[in-house]
This record gives structure tokens, C-alpha cells and sequence, in this order.
């Protein structure tokens, strides 16, 4: 068991303790914001904003700029987001939980190969495509830019996106030595499956009694 722990944290022997505790201190925001997006309620956005802020500041200090950029997105989506949550529809309701359209569809895959091209280019430009797992970043940066654009859209296709970046990102931060940014992942993606269901059962009920 020693032997385990051990190897799961080690490599925090390196680190600043500002650093450890800046990496708890999102993974915590982090949790709570996939919770609330889970229970459908606005405050996703501004402990995500937290969260996201905190990892762009210690990726850029770690050079792990694709997930850098990813954290960037997350809080101009998040921006973005609570916007839209919160316009009205009409007189009395807000923007409502939907599935995608065609035309969203598109701006998807758009979105998914625009990022996969620019990330790219940023990895050519900072000579940071010299290991494996570069690519993997590139797959789930694009997948993650998705999944976000969906969720600040109130799409229930979101989890679908976070569910797969999420199985991919558990061993790779594990792999790049940031364990409790690994666990969170592992969270996350109990999380999306819960509210991939609850927000299904939620669309389900609207269908039903409209």
C-alpha cells in the first residue's frame, strides 16, 4: 500500500507547496462545477471560471499548453455559457436543456477539426511535438472544445464528449505525473454519466408533458 501511494504522489516532492495546494484547490472547483452542470444549475459557470483560471496559471508554469488552452477555452466558454443559460427565451423562461440541431452538428465538427489543425500549429511553433503525447493532447483538446461549446449551449450531447475526454485524460495526467488532476478526471467521468442520465431524464419529461 506504501508502495502505491507513493508511486501515485511522488512526484509532488518537486513541486512548490503553492502549487500543490493552487492543484487541489481546482480539482475541488472542478468537482463542484461538473456537479452543478450535472444538477443543471448556473453555478457550473463561476466555479468553473475558479477552477479554469487556476490550471491555466500552473499549465502554463508546468508547459503543458495544450492543456494550457484547454483551461483558457473552459473559462471563455464559461463566460459565454452563463450567458446563455441565463437569456431568456421568452417572457418567463430561460435557455432550456436540447439536443443538437443539424446546423449545430456541423459547427461541431468544425469545431473539432479547426482545433485539431490549431493545435497543430501551436505545438510546431513551441517545438512541442517531440512525444507521443502530443497527439493524444491534440484528440482530447478538440474533443473538450466540443463537449464545452455543447455544454455552454445547454446540448445534452455535451456528456457524450466529456464522457470519452474524460476516460482518455484519467491515465494520461496520470502518466504526466499530475495525480489528483488523474482522480479528478476518474470523477469526472462518473459525473457525466450521471448527468448524461439526468439531463435525459430531464428532456425526456419536458417532451412528455409539451
Amino acid at each position: 500500500m506504501i508502495q502505491l501511494i507513493n508511486s501515485l504522489f511522488e512526484q509532488y516532492l518537486e513541486y512548490e507547496t503553492l502549487d500543490i495546494a493552487l492543484e487541489i484547490i481546482a480539482v475541488i472547483f472542478g468537482f463542484l462545477s461538473a456537479w452543478y452542470s450535472k444538477q443543471n444549475k448556473i453555478w457550473v459557470f463561476p466555479t468553473g471560471i475558479v477552477s479554469t483560471l487556476i490550471f491555466v496559471y500552473l499549465l502554463l508554469k508546468w508547459g503543458l499548453l495544450g492543456d494550457m488552452m484547454i483551461n483558457a477555452y473552459y473559462f471563455i466558454m464559461s463566460i459565454y455559457g452563463w450567458y446563455i443559460w441565463t437569456r431568456k427565451v421568452d417572457a418567463t423562461h430561460a435557455t432550456p436543456i436540447s439536443r443538437m440541431t443539424p446546423k449545430e452538428t456541423n459547427i461541431s465538427i468544425g469545431i473539432f477539426l479547426a482545433t485539431l489543425v490549431f493545435v497543430y500549429f501551436v505545438y510546431i511553433s513551441f517545438d512541442k511535438w517531440t512525444h507521443w503525447v502530443a497527439y493524444i493532447d491534440t484528440l482530447t483538446t478538440a474533443i473538450f472544445f466540443v463537449g464545452m461549446w455543447l455544454m455552454a449551449r445547454r446540448k445534452i450531447e455535451n456528456w457524450i464528449f466529456w464522457i470519452v475526454g474524460d476516460l482518455i485524460s484519467v491515465p494520461l495526467y496520470f502518466y504526466k505525473g499530475f495525480t489528483f488532476t488523474s482522480l479528478q478526471y476518474l470523477g469526472f467521468t462518473f459525473i457525466a454519466i450521471f448527468g448524461y442520465l439526468a439531463w435525459k431524464k430531464n428532456l425526456n419529461s419536458k417532451n412528455q408533458t409539451s
